[in-house]
């Protein structure tokens, strides 16, 4: 079963959460991060994007910036910009987008957990990626920013959550400036509800699921596993055996789709690929206005300023296999692969990838520009789906899922 657990937490007084709290650190650009930064000393991302603070044009990986990271991290304490808990809690941390409001609780995840598969995943990660995240935990000896989990909804949970929500006063609740969602914080003070929760995980939630994070996710649990290694005297009550995460039910998050764009037709002619397609989909065109897919197994294609409907037919998928049955997974057999000749979608320079947050103009906003020739619109995975490759132990095609809003930084942190 998945153990998670509450925690000292380290957090911002009320009168500055909103300004100190900030996107994740891979949504931003270092431009970005300086500007959204800007006049704000409180900014969490003078730790989790240090090399604002740094000379222009500094390595973003070189000691410099993550040494000037922990000493922000450290002059934060100080300044009582953080302050820690007296004891250890669970949290409830709340996102409103669009008029819907999910809820998560922010617990402490186990490492053993994520090694011994408790916590499933279902995307690759890159050693780069891992390693930068490392050092920036090692030297903060902390989590600064949460990962996104998910879990299999307990009601017993779900009625808890509603308790709080209900009848105790948010700790924060704001809409934030750069992304306009909202976002609404608890602290769990009672400490028999603490252990409720505890147990609850422990008897009704099997395993727990990266919704988004898997970088940071793995990140978290490597440095916890080489804290172990290195403790001679390690007992396994350590807090390096944790890392912070936000737990949701499967059943209140929504995936929204992530959308491809491409730079050429491989050679093709627009007549030519309009009718290879057919091979493979019904294609259908729709004129100008914008073709939004409303179901599995349906595209939308912008080409040539046309949006044209293309309808997989029955032989491109296997509605039996959790990979087989995806539409990210049509569209590479099919399209990128077979006609684009695009065959690793990681590493080719062709194609691009666009989140749905952004909008299908976006879409034709790139192909008019003349910067790609074709774009793509496809249908949102579901969470179940993401639930079923996860469970089979299959790793998701690149670029698959897309979940807003993004979990702010710095309303709570872990230190190790």
């Amino acid at each position: 079963m998945a153990i998670v657990k509450p925690f000292k937490g380290l957090r911002p007084p009320k009168e500055i959460a909103a300004g100190l709290s900030c996107l994740p650190y891979d949504v931003m650009n270092s431009q970005e991060a300086a500007k959204m930064a800007e006049g704000k000393d409180y900014s969490l991302l003078h730790i989790t994007r240090a090399e604002i603070d740094c000379e222009q044009d500094v390595d973003v990986h070189s000691d410099e910036v993550y040494s000037r990271s922990a000493g922000n991290f450290q002059n934060f304490k100080k300044q009582g910009w953080l302050i820690p808990e007296s004891d250890s809690r669970f949290y409830i941390y709340a996102q409103t987008m669009n008029g819907r409001t999910q809820y998560g609780i922010v617990g402490s995840a186990a490492c053993s957990d994520y090694e011994n598969g408790i916590i499933k995943k279902h995307e690759l990660t890159r050693p780069d990626k891992e390693e930068d995240r490392m050092v920036h935990i090692r030297t903060n000896n902390a989590n600064l920013e949460p990962v996104f989990f998910s879990y299999k909804a307990v009601p017993e949970i779900d009625a808890i959550v509603q308790d709080i929500v209900e009848n105790q006063n948010p700790e924060y609740d704001f809409i934030a400036e750069d992304d306009g969602f909202g976002h609404h914080f608890w602290v769990v003070k009672d400490a028999e509800t603490n252990k409720e929760l505890e147990r609850l995980f422990d008897e009704k939630v099997p395993c727990t699921y990266v919704a988004d994070g898997h970088h940071r996710t793995a990140a978290a649990a490597r440095v916890g596993l080489e804290r172990k290694a290195s403790n001679p005297n390690h007992t396994g009550n350590e807090e390096y055996n944790y890392f912070m995460a936000v737990h949701f039910p499967d059943n209140q998050l929504e995936i929204i789709d992530y959308n491809r764009v491409v730079k050429d037709l491989n050679g093709l002619s627009k007549e030519d690929f309009l009718k290879k397609l057919t091979a493979s989909f019904e294609v259908r065109e729709e004129g100008t206005e914008t073709f939004k897919p409303t179901k599995l197994h349906e595209f939308g294609m912008y080409l040539d300023g046309r949006w044209y409907s293309l309808q997989a037919k029955s032989k491109t998928y296997n509605d039996q296999d959790p990979i087989g049955v995806l539409d990210v997974t049509i569209l590479s057999n099919e399209v990128l692969d077979k006609l684009l000749d695009i065959k690793d979608l990681r590493t080719s320079k062709r194609i691009d990838f666009i989140g749905g947050i952004r909008g299908l103009g976006e879409l034709k906003r790139r192909v008019d520009s003349g910067d790609m020739e074709v774009a793509f619109a496809l249908y949102p995975v579901s969470m179940q789906q993401l639930i079923d490759i996860a469970d089979t132990g299959n790793i998701m095609p690149p670029k698959t899922t897309w979940f807003e809003p993004k979990l702010r930084s710095g309303l709570v942190i872990h230190e190790l």
